[in-house]
């Protein structure tokens, strides 16, 4: 039986949601602040949490970044807020969905299945032997293939061998000609600019909004780097 962590300070909420994921089979636990909720993962093992953002103690964002110094199941924020910045800003800080209130109990449902089934299907491993993840972006280095949140996606050959070279660096901050020397496997000589147009490229294809990204960061002056979740 999967868990399944609601947290809201809104008890109508919480019994609301427990109702109809008990009905799904899902063992429902509960919780009315981040704080609680961070207590409450650290004795269960969770498979997915539905999170509001409005919370007395500590809020959705500040859990969730707290969350994914440790844990990466799969994080679905409620919030009143429903501009695309504020889904964005819950994404960047290392949520897998974002769900407006007020919401059809039905469609929360079917995102916290499809969430778990991405989960269960990767895996709560970051790192393996051939498959490289960090939250919902995977590549597998022996079928070369790019998933973002379970979804295929087409890089080029080169694209392809710049994501898996910073994948393996997850988390390390590795310059333009680091990049260049590693992928073309010839001396960088003013090929900064080549590289910046492929990583806007992948930045196209894996960010939800490639501006704000939340995997494929630039780090001014210094180079690109992945971010590990």
């Amino acid at each position: 039986m999967y868990k399944v962590l609601v947290c809201d300070d809104d008890d109508a909420i919480l019994d609301s949601i427990e109702i109809y994921l008990r009905s799904e089979g899902y063992d429902v636990i509960k919780a009315s602040n981040g704080a609680e909720a961070i207590e409450k993962v650290k004795s269960n093992d969770i498979q997915c949490m539905i999170l509001d953002i409005m919370m007395p103690m500590m809020d959705g964002l500040r859990a969730t970044v707290k969350l994914r110094e440790k844990y990466n199941f799969p994080i679905i924020l409620l919030s009143a807020k429903s501009e695309d910045t504020d889904k964005i800003t819950g994404l960047g800080f290392g949520a897998d969905d974002y769900v407006t209130k007020p919401f059809n109990p039905l469609e929360l449902v079917a995102r916290v299945k499809s969430q778990i089934r991405r989960y269960s299907k990767l895996g709560s491993m970051v790192k393996t032997d051939k498959m490289l993840i960090t939250g919902g972006l995977t590549l597998d280095t022996e079928s070369k293939e790019v998933c973002v949140d379970g979804e295929s996606v087409k890089l080029t050959a080169r694209e392809y061998s710049i994501l898996e070279f910073l994948m393996k660096n997850m988390g390390r901050v590795l310059s333009g000609t680091q990049i260049y020397e590693a992928v073309w496997n010839e001396p960088a000589f003013h090929t900064e600019k080549t590289v910046t147009v492929h990583i806007r490229n992948i930045r196209e294809k894996i960010e939800i909004n490639p501006k704000e990204p939340k995997y494929l960061k630039v780090v001014w002056g210094l180079g690109y780097k992945v971010e590990k979740y």
